[in-house]
């Protein structure tokens, strides 16, 4: 049986000894009868809520509830631009915790409400990207959880494994979701501070002078943490209009490094719920909330059957590195340099004058020369077991192991090489390349 409004006034007497209630109200929360609420004015003319849960689920919640918010110190609340309520006092109500806070004024919109465009949806997206972006030693320094992407990933695999053991859970359901939980690119990504899970219905907002909604306020921060930024965005599933603007929004609010499957676990995440509400609902006994587990497991199951589970990822650059790790280091350095050695400079500068000048090059450094390799050996029409056949700059230069230099009288310098020479001359030019001598 729900609390009345005027045993919820008593409580906030008792959680604030010095105060007068002159009014009292109740207030809806809007979530799913967890918690019996009231709004009390004071005689000071402030308005408080007063809140007491009503089973040791919402007990634990709203422990976490008032834990998180006495973490947020003054210069945290500096630096966001808009309020989170503060604990005044606490008590118990019928062996329950109960949190007494101020009222943050402002209107409220559901998911499946939110418009797409500048407004409601643009407000949630800055202000969420605003929370992520606090500094973690916020969460850490207040005892609370801090979770790896790995552990994140973990949890999401012991939930379906949960649900699986049910027997209950839709196979195609279980495969898409297993070959999301085992793809390593969705589940690279920077921790940040969350909120665990927050929705619209979070945020309060109040229009400004243009009539633009502006998030004033945020209610709940329970599940205060460090974890995966995407659980806070889950909630874009149910408002498909506003998603893209909400994403890109929050992409471009973001101090952070992109995160490319940000939209994927949004996604996920959103669809796990359904198992959670199943495993919930299995461990408590109750079939009424397993049916309801299962209608609503079988309509998603029917929606994305013929969807991928993850989309595909993109080659990053800390994929490239990672891919550049596994490759084997050369036993030595490799020399990559084009060997030259065996000639003399001012003698191949000599050589490729005379060249020019009996081919009729024109001396132009701007003009490039194209390679013929039709008289190269390897391409000539009437192929010849004999290198020494070839003719042309190529195979003249590159057939001796010696640059060839002809005496001003026209007598050959030197005789021909042997085919031995040649293939030494081949085998040292490609240990040289390689770096193996």
């Amino acid at each position: 049986m729900a609390r009345s409004p005027l045993t919820l006034a008593a409580s906030v007497t008792s959680a604030l000894p010095d105060v007068v209630v002159t009014a009292v109200g109740s207030l809806s929360e809007g979530a799913s009868g967890r918690y019996d609420s009231a709004i009390a004015e004071l005689e000071d003319g402030r308005r408080v809520v007063v809140r007491v849960p009503v089973d040791d689920e919402a007990d634990a919640d709203l422990r976490s509830e008032s834990r998180a918010l006495r973490s947020l110190t003054a210069g945290i609340r500096g630096v966001l631009p808009f309020g989170a309520p503060d604990v005044l006092g606490e008590t118990r109500v019928d062996g329950r915790h109960t949190l007494v806070q101020t009222l943050l004024p402002g209107y409220r919109v559901d998911a499946g409400h939110v418009p797409a465009g500048r407004g409601v949806a643009t407000a949630l997206a800055t202000a969420t990207a605003q929370v992520h972006d606090l500094p973690v030693s916020v969460v850490r320094d207040a005892g609370l959880p801090v979770l790896t992407a790995a552990q994140v990933r973990d949890e999401a695999e012991r939930l379906l494994d949960r649900a699986e053991t049910t027997g209950l859970l839709p196979f195609g359901l279980l495969r898409r979701w297993s070959s999301a939980i085992g793809s390593d690119a969705l589940w690279r990504f920077e921790t940040t501070v969350v909120l665990g899970g927050v929705d619209p219905a979070s945020f309060v907002f109040e229009d400004d002078r243009d009539g633009v909604p502006q998030v004033t306020g945020l209610l709940h921060w329970g599940g205060l943490g460090v974890g995966d930024p995407a659980i806070d965005l889950r909630w874009t599933a149910s408002a498909p209009n506003a998603r893209d603007d909400v994403l890109d929004t929050y992409a471009l609010a973001s101090h952070r490094a992109p995160d490319p499957q940000l939209a994927d676990r949004a996604r996920l995440h959103a669809e796990l719920e359904f198992a959670r509400w199943l495993v919930h609902g299995h461990a408590i006994g109750s079939q009424s909330i397993v049916d309801d587990a299962l209608a609503l497991l079988e309509s998603l199951d029917a929606a994305v059957r013929d969807e991928p589970p993850v989309a595909p990822g993109l080659t990053t650059a800390d994929d490239a590195i990672a891919a550049s790790a596994r490759v084997a280091v050369a036993a030595g350095p490799i020399d990559t340099s084009m060997h030259t050695d065996t000639f003399d400079p001012d003698t191949l500068a000599q050589f490729i004058a005379d060249e020019d000048a009996r081919d009729g090059v024109d001396d132009d450094p701007d003009q490039t020369v194209p390679i013929e390799l039709s008289e190269w050996s390897g391409l000539r029409d009437d192929e010849s077991d004999d290198p020494r056949d070839a003719t042309g700059p190529i195979g003249g230069s590159l057939a001796s192991d010696q640059p060839r230099n002809e005496p001003a009288d026209g007598t050959s310098a030197a005789e021909p090489p042997r085919d031995e020479d040649i293939d030494a001359a081949a085998r040292n030019a490609l240990r040289r390349w390689t770096g193996t001598v």
